[in-house]
């Protein structure tokens, strides 16, 4: 008891800083350092897949939005007067702006990753497919179709709308995942530090007790685990964030891994957003530690 007396008393004194109330080791010091390290890494992860999908769903809709295919299935026969009678119409078209048939190499080219670059295009009835541009104004879809029909039968207008919507909303929908994926990491986080802040709490009763008795002041015994859990917090998402960013950066690149990833990562001055990610664990840590540190000292009154 004498030794507590006289801890208590430098410690009132300020000849020990007032975060040594809590112990610098044990189970709450690798608990909170563990959570906020795990939940660093998973949010900056979520955070990338936010990014990311967000670029998706941009780019999506920005290189389908103003692009349009005409397809004519005809007779190999009618198939050239077809596609100039397609193309004649197009051109006097208000909002378009620029319509141009694939060639041969072209059409097979498209058809190359699913038959093979030695598909014998020119002996199969493969439609002819026509590229169609448009301006800033743009151009009635249904309008165009029926003219289409009218000149050449065997031409279709597929504006990409029904591609273009469904991937649009499943890249948002990815997104609005990722941002509630962080906000679920915040809250588990803001719940571990809680329980480590009440067990550090419980823990250190003896000396709350003999704070009070030589004048201590709630808020004052709250300061000192607040420091402490803030800075735990705060390391340990820094580590986290460390580890996380740094596997993102050696993750393979879009073109070299041939298309299958969507570009999982952070570009340009985003590369700054998992530096948030210890300052929010910090503050989370902060109003986690002082709610709790207040509630359970008021109930030990």
């Amino acid at each position: 008891m004498r030794a507590l007396l006289e801890r208590v008393t430098r410690f009132l004194d300020g000849g020990e800083a007032s975060h040594n109330v809590v112990p610098p080791a044990g189970f709450t010091a690798t608990l909170t350092l563990f959570t906020a390290g795990a939940m660093g890494f998973l949010a900056v992860f979520a955070l990338a897949l936010s990014l990311a999908t967000d670029r998706l769903a941009n780019r999506w809709a920005s290189e389908l939005a103003r692009t349009a295919t005409v397809r004519i299935s005809a007779p190999l026969g009618q198939v050239e007067a077809q596609t100039q009678a397609a193309l004649r119409v197009l051109e006097t078209t208000p909002g378009v702006a620029s319509a141009r048939a694939f060639d041969l190499e072209e059409q097979k080219a498209l058809l190359a990753p699913w038959f093979g670059p030695d598909l014998p295009i020119e002996t199969l009835p493969i439609p002819q497919l026509i590229e169609v541009l448009e301006d800033e104004e743009g151009y009635d879809a249904e309008g165009l179709s029926l003219r289409l029909r009218a000149e050449a039968p065997g031409a279709v207008l597929d504006d990409h709308t029904r591609w273009r919507r469904p991937l649009v909303k499943a890249a948002e929908r990815l997104r609005m995942l990722g941002l509630i994926s962080i906000a679920l990491i915040t809250a588990a986080t803001g719940a571990m530090i809680t329980l480590a802040a009440n067990s550090a709490l419980a823990a250190n009763a003896q000396i709350i007790g003999v704070l009070r008795l030589v004048g201590a002041r709630d808020i004052f015994i709250a300061r000192a685990f607040v420091r402490r859990f803030t800075i735990r917090a705060f390391v340990g998402a820094a580590i986290g964030t460390l580890f996380a960013t740094t596997a993102i950066a050696f993750l393979p690149r879009t073109d070299a891994a041939g298309g299958f990833l969507t570009g999982l990562g952070f570009q340009g001055f985003h590369w700054l957003y998992p530096m948030l990610v210890p300052v929010l664990s910090s503050l989370v840590a902060y109003s986690a530690t002082r709610y709790s540190a207040l509630r359970v000292l008021k109930g030990l009154t």
